[in-house]
């Protein structure tokens, strides 16, 4: 995880635009470079540094003797890069994993390199020699990207927007800063000015395409084909146990956010095992947050107890929650309702681990959800096929909503974050199974997935069976949701006549009530015009929902009223 910013073409003297390089800095605590391209003294990179791998050679832009005209400036981790260095012959100057994307390039072109790597990545490769720069970013959009291209070709790239939206240019930027897509690749001219050209924008990989990288994956084949139960189920183990695996790759301590829910107890699980396996010597951090009476703090007890990791509970109050509600907003990037509420907590867990531990690579179970069907609101879907649909979607716009939380809330602390259920591999072969096989079975959702693991004993049977509950609601009593405090908070902030004239001041994505409300007064204050980074917010389908938390849904039953 770092923090990556370039800037073609530009009017204003580079070192005064540097400042705007530095709104990312928390994203690599470690070291920053700020380097100009030769030959093309308005173009320039600036790299905030999170050292993961290669204490000593990880700087960027990375550049290396057999190549001296590529530049690669990078956020990410490409877990294939040993494999791909044994297929194709490929001698790296350095131990950092990226490095490859330099090696592919120079073999087979953008098309090729985007399409081969196994990992989460976002990056911006320079070619002098062809004068071409190159953008991609990985299936989900687990690393972020965004972009500003001007009529007269003046591009900035940053990790963040933060980083691009007061960068000082001739002509008007207006609100043209806005998301790399996931999936694609973009490829633009670089004029002798600095200044650059877009020559087209490629989607090379879609969720539900098994990934060109499979022939260099730890696990070639799959041992067994075909859609009998017994046989998805091993297959949905070995991929997902595969999908840990890989992600073990790091100089720094690993920890893991645990909800004490399906998804972060089974990616704690299985990361305590294979640590176990290949003999790594500290014991594994696990990290749960909640108010007083938290049902996500009882359940991450168990759980800990039960895999034996060394295990954190972070207490907040609703002062604190409250008084986060700011800061997160700007970090996030967004005024989404449920975004917002669910980063309160994992920004103050973040804050704790980097203040209080040493852990810096951290996973967690976001993914799965869409992936395996694991809203409540699955359960209203009309056919397998229009749920199958659904959860396509979603994962499609990860990179608004969960993802985004994900990233921005640990990447404010200095923490890298690795999500499992979103690996290439695993998702495809998921996606690949029956529509009939991935619905909600006898009242629970994830029912394939909790299916799968039943006979493992990875987990205690009540985790493993436990009902969906949404993080945002989970981290406070089932009395008083989280959702209820926030609101009965923003109620005494918000006059009811500015809620009545609402749709006047924003007529995008209006606010329907005074919480969110509340959430596009403070984006404004930070981001404004800009609120078409959101084309929507998260709402359930298939029910008639006001309000996006799971516990507004009839079918919501929590654990102590069974």
């Amino acid at each position: 995880m770092c923090g990556i910013w370039a800037l073609f073409g530009s009017d204003e003297c580079l070192s005064a635009q540097c400042l705007s390089a530095m709104k990312i800095a928390h994203r690599g605590p470690d070291a920053f470079r700020f380097e100009n391209v030769n030959g093309f003294t308005n173009c320039c990179f600036g790299f905030h540094r999170l050292a993961v791998v290669d204490q000593l050679y990880g700087m960027q832009p990375i550049r290396v003797k057999k190549f001296p005209y590529l530049w690669l400036c990078y956020n990410g981790e490409i877990y294939n890069f040993k494999q791909l260095q044994k297929q194709f012959g490929f001698e790296y100057q350095t131990l950092v994993d990226g490095e490859v994307i330099l090696h592919l390039y120079n073999r087979g072109g953008i098309e090729q390199t985007a399409s081969m790597l196994d990992g989460v990545f976002a990056f911006i490769l320079l070619d002098t020699a062809n004068r071409k720069v190159f953008l991609a970013r990985d299936t989900y959009g687990v690393r972020p990207l965004f972009k500003v291209l001007t009529d007269d070709g003046f591009l900035g790239v940053c990790s963040e927007a933060k980083g691009l939206i007061n960068l000082k240019h001739s002509t008007s930027l207006c609100s043209k800063v806005e998301p790399f897509l996931p999936g694609h690749y973009e490829v633009l001219d670089l004029k002798p000015s600095g200044k650059v050209a877009s020559v087209e924008l490629v989607k090379f990989h879609s969720c539900k395409d098994e990934p060109l990288h499979v022939m260099c994956d730890t696990v070639e084949a799959l041992p067994s084909a075909g859609f009998d139960l017994e046989t998805v189920k091993s297959n949905i183990r070995i991929l997902f146990e595969n999908a840990v695996r890989k992600r073990l790759m790091a100089h720094r301590r690993i920890g893991c956010l645990l909800s004490g829910g399906l998804d972060s107890s089974l990616v704690a699980a299985v990361l305590l095992k294979l640590m176990k396996e290949i003999n790594i010597n500290y014991p594994l951090q696990t990290f749960a947050i909640g108010m007083e009476n938290s049902p996500d703090l009882l359940a991450a007890r168990k759980v800990a107890a039960h895999i034996g990791s060394e295990h954190h509970e972070v207490m907040f109050d609703t002062e604190e929650g409250i008084q986060a509600i700011e800061e997160v907003i700007f970090t996030l990037e967004t005024y989404d309702i449920t975004t917002i509420r669910a980063s309160i907590g994992m920004y103050l867990v973040s804050k704790y681990i980097r203040k209080k531990t040493d852990s810096v690579v951290i996973f967690s179970g976001e993914g799965s959800d869409e992936l395996t069907q694991g809203y409540i609101y699955f359960h209203k879907a009309p056919s397998p096929e229009e749920a199958a649909e659904e959860s396509e979607r979603l994962l499609k716009e990860l990179y608004l909503f969960d993802v985004l939380r994900a990233d921005r809330t640990t990447a404010a602390h200095g923490l890298e974050l690795r999500v499992p259920f979103l690996d290439h591999r695993f998702t495809s072969y998921f996606l690949s199974l029956p529509a009939e096989l991935r619905i909600p079975k006898n009242g629970i959702e994830k029912y394939l997935l909790r299916l799968s693991f039943e006979d493992s004993n990875l987990l205690p049977k009540e985790i493993l069976w436990r009902p969906k509950e949404a993080f945002s609601d989970g981290v406070a009593s089932v009395k008083k949701s989280w959702f209820s405090i926030l609101q009965d908070y923003i109620d005494q902030q918000v006059d009811d006549l500015l809620l009545e004239k609402a749709a006047e001041k924003y007529p995008f994505n209006p606010p329907k009530t005074k919480e969110s409300y509340y959430y596009r007064e403070i984006f404004e204050k930070h981001y404004s015009g800009r609120s078409g980074w959101l084309p929507h917010y998260w709402m359930p389908r298939w029910v008639k929902a006001t309000d996006p938390s799971a516990r507004t849904l009839k079918h919501y039953k929590s654990a102590t009223q069974e």
